[in-house]
C-alpha cells in the first residue's frame, strides 16, 4: 500500500502528499471507533481508488503531537510574536515555550514588526532577546515590510517540518508571504477595539517553503497545561533545569524549599524575575487544575 503525509485537513477530508502528488482522502470508520483522529503531519498508509481520491487505512506512530494547533511530527516550532501591535507578551510566549518544550519540539523565537518600533521599544525588545538567548533560545528579529531578518530565518526551515504559531495578528501570514510571495495568504489589520488581530488562518496546512514544510496555523490567545504535571514544569524552563543541579533537595519545585539553585540564580539576576514569576503562576495553575476522570 502507498504511504504519504497529510498536508491539510479540511471538512472531513485529508489531503495526502505522495510523490509530489496530493490525493484527497477520507478516514476509514476504524479511526472513529478507536478514537484516532488523523492530524496534519501524520505519516499514513492509504488506498487510492484513482489519482484523485482514496482512503486512509493506517496512521503511523507519531514522534510528537500538538493539540492547539492540531499537528503531528513537528521538527521545530517557530513562535511568532510581534514587537508591537499587539505588544510583545513574555507571559504568553512563556506559555507557548512550556507547551513546546513539554512535547520535545525545538522552539525558535521570531519577533516581528520591528520596523514599527521606536527607540525605546527596540531597546526593550533587545533586552528580552538577551534574556531568552541566555535561557538557551535563539531569537530572530524580523520585519515583513523591510524583510529584515528573513535571511536568518530561511536556513532554519530547510528539510524540516516547522509549525508557525503565535497570538492572532502578530504577522504569521505576512511572514509566510515574504518566505513564499506566491502564496498571497490573507492578512488582516489589528482590531483597535480588541487590541489583537482578527483570525485569518482557518485551518492547519503544510506549505512547501524551499526544501521544508511550514504549517500556517490558526491564531489563538491562550493555552492550557492540560497534560503537564507540576514535576514536569521545571524541565520546560531550560535555565531552571540547569540551575536545579544546585538545589539541595531532589524534586525541588523552587518555591519555599531552602538552598534552591533556581531562586539563588533569580536573586543574583542570572534568571529574569519575570521568568520565575511566570513559572510560579503556571505551577499554581497546574496545582489548581480540576482533576480529570
Amino acid at each position: 500500500m502507498p504511504e504519504g503525509k497529510i498536508i491539510k485537513a479540511l471538512s472531513g477530508f485529508y489531503y495526502v502528499l505522495h510523490q509530489d502528488h496530493v490525493i484527497q482522502c477520507r478516514g476509514r470508520g476504524v479511526f472513529r471507533k478507536n478514537k484516532i483522529t488523523p492530524l496534519v503531519g501524520d505519516e499514513v498508509v492509504f488506498q487510492a481508488e484513482n489519482n484523485q481520491e482514496g482512503y486512509i487505512l493506517e496512521v503511523k506512530e507519531r514522534k510528537n503531537e500538538l493539540q492547539r494547533p492540531p499537528i503531528a511530527n513537528v521538527d521545530q516550532a517557530i513562535l511568532v510574536f510581534s514587537a508591537v501591535e499587539p505588544d510583545f507578551s513574555p507571559g504568553l510566549l512563556d506559555r507557548f515555550l512550556v507547551l513546546v518544550e513539554f512535547n520535545h519540539i525545538k522552539p525558535l523565537i521570531c519577533i516581528t514588526k520591528m520596523d514599527l518600533t521606536n527607540d525605546d521599544e527596540q531597546q526593550k525588545i533587545s533586552t528580552y532577546a538577551e534574556h531568552y538567548n541566555g535561557a538557551g533560545y535563539e531569537v530572530i528579529l524580523t520585519s515583513s515590510e523591510t524583510e529584515a531578518g528573513i535571511d536568518r530565518l530561511n536556513p532554519h526551515l530547510e528539510n524540516k517540518i516547522s509549525v508557525f504559531a503565535g497570538q492572532s495578528g502578530v504577522g504569521k501570514s505576512s511572514l509566510l508571504n515574504v518566505l513564499r510571495p506566491d502564496l498571497e495568504l490573507k492578512t488582516n489589520d489589528i482590531s483597535a477595539h480588541l487590541g489583537r488581530g482578527r483570525h485569518t488562518t482557518r485551518h492547519v496546512e503544510l506549505i512547501k517553503v524551499g526544501n521544508g514544510l511550514v504549517a500556517d496555523t490558526p491564531g489563538f490567545s491562550s493555552l492550557e497545561f492540560t497534560n503537564i504535571e507540576a514535576e514536569d514544569l521545571t524541565r520546560c524552563f531550560p535555565e531552571f533545569l540547569r540551575a536545579s543541579e544546585q538545589c539541595k533537595f531532589r524534586g525541588c519545585l523552587h518555591l519555599k524549599e531552602p538552598k534552591c539553585g533556581v531562586k539563588l540564580k533569580v536573586e543574583a539576576g542570572e534568571i529574569p524575575v519575570y521568568r520565575y514569576e511566570h513559572y510560579v503562576d503556571f505551577l499554581r495553575e497546574i496545582k489548581e487544575r480540576k482533576p480529570r476522570y
